[in-house]
């Protein structure tokens, strides 16, 4: 069951509409969008990920890794070596002033190296078995994720700036930024997004009135943290957030909690809203997806749900418009799911993503989502439509069979 109207112009962003940060880096994927109403103008803040070409040989004064120490370092690469004997590798190089991303080359022959997965690099250490490490092994991204700005006068026709917005600059960030959220609060935009490293998935925050130049606010959830999406007023006196932990021990379930703050960067009062349910469509994970919004019947969200598959699709929640603790209804069923070949086919198979939509009027929304982490598309709603799709809720833990 899909709810939404897919634009006809869908996919409205694809990779190659995007330039590279680098000569040497190529665009591989375009998604995961926040959207803001900003003026006469849709802007959306596009999650780009790049990686090393693969097509040109390693140039002069090329670096690679040292992998083995307890923090890698850049060395010179040996000379002689060729496209087909390395894999290229984006470093976040934060001895530089500025910091700035660059390529490292790793020489395949390299004794521990594990290529299997085209999307990481697995390193067994010589002195293996540290805390932390599953069997000995530390993995490392191929890609590395930016935020860049694309603007609109119609909300279908993009132009892409051509360099990024928000882009990996602390340590906290040297796996690249990612998936933000962004919403209008006291005359400025905040704008939430994942910052990834080797010590873990953060969500950190920034500031801006006009999408052209931000504030970085830092680090506001610890590891391993994600999915936050701020309401766009103040509940009961706070602010409140949707929020994604990710915790590791015992049954590791992932689902959507809410937290508060008085400032914004401060955050507690966690509690559960929305976890998984088994055998639903959802039964893997839920996260926030667009920043909720109200209607005349309490808070509306639009989450993300996983199934057994590791299918992504999009439900609703409806919250409490004076309590968002309190959950009202929730879908029964995915309120759009992967059906067109450009959502079923790509980096990640079978995905329907959003971070955000936009307020058409007369009641409706247009979601813009990532399409099998590859493409941004969109699709149109009639709020009263998914309001009437929902289900009474059963409560946050509500995760045995009916």
């Amino acid at each position: 069951m899909s709810l939404g109207r897919r634009l006809a112009e869908n996919p409205l962003l694809a990779p190659r509409d995007v330039r590279s940060s680098l000569p040497e880096l190529e665009v591989v994927s375009v998604f995961n969008a926040a959207a803001a109403k900003v003026g006469d103008e849709v802007v959306l803040l596009l999650r780009v990920a790049e990686r090393p070409r693969s097509d040109i040989d390693p140039p002069p004064g090329s670096l690679t890794l040292d992998l083995d120490g307890s923090h890698p370092l850049l060395r010179p690469l040996p000379r002689g070596l060729l496209k087909e004997d390395v894999i290229g590798m984006c470093v976040l190089d934060t001895t530089s002033e500025p910091p700035q991303v660059t390529v490292a080359y790793i020489p395949k022959s390299v004794p521990g190296l594990d290529l299997s997965d085209p999307r990481a690099i697995r390193y067994r250490r010589k002195s293996s078995g540290r805390q932390g490490e599953a069997e000995g092994y530390v993995d490392y991204l191929t890609q590395i994720s930016h935020l860049r700005v694309a603007r609109s006068p119609d909300g279908i026709h993009f132009a892409v700036d051509p360099s990024p917005a928000i882009a990996p600059r602390v340590d906290m960030e040297e796996y690249g930024v990612e998936d933000p959220r962004a919403t209008f609060i006291d005359g400025l935009w905040h704008v939430t997004y994942v910052s990834v490293s080797r010590w873990g998935i953060t969500t950190s925050l920034a500031t801006t009135a006009d999408f052209r130049s931000f504030t970085r606010r830092g680090v506001i959830f610890l590891p391993d943290h994600k999915d936050v999406a701020i309401f766009p007023e103040r509940v009961g006196g706070r602010y409140a957030a949707l929020t994604r932990p990710m915790p590791q021990s015992f049954s590791r379930i992932l689902g959507i909690w809410i937290a508060y703050s008085d400032d914004l960067l401060t955050w507690g009062g966690h509690e559960t809203l929305c976890l998984p349910r088994w055998e639903r469509w959802d039964e893997q994970r839920t996260g926030a997806s667009a920043v909720p919004f109200r209607t005349g019947e309490g808070w509306l969200e639009i989450y993300h749900g996983v199934d057994h598959n590791d299918r992504y699709a999009l439900g609703a929640l409806l919250l409490d418009g004076n309590d968002p603790r309190r959950v009202i209804g929730r879908s029964p069923v995915p309120l759009f799911e992967p059906e067109a070949d450009y959502e079923r086919t790509g980096f990640f198979n079978d995905t329907v993503f959003s971070c955000g939509h936009v307020d058409l009027g007369d009641g409706r929304i247009r979601v813009y989502y990532g399409a099998a982490d590859s493409l941004v598309a969109a699709a149109d709603f009639e709020v009263r439509d998914i309001l009437a799709s929902l289900e009474p809720a059963r409560g946050a833990a509500a995760r045995l069979p009916a």
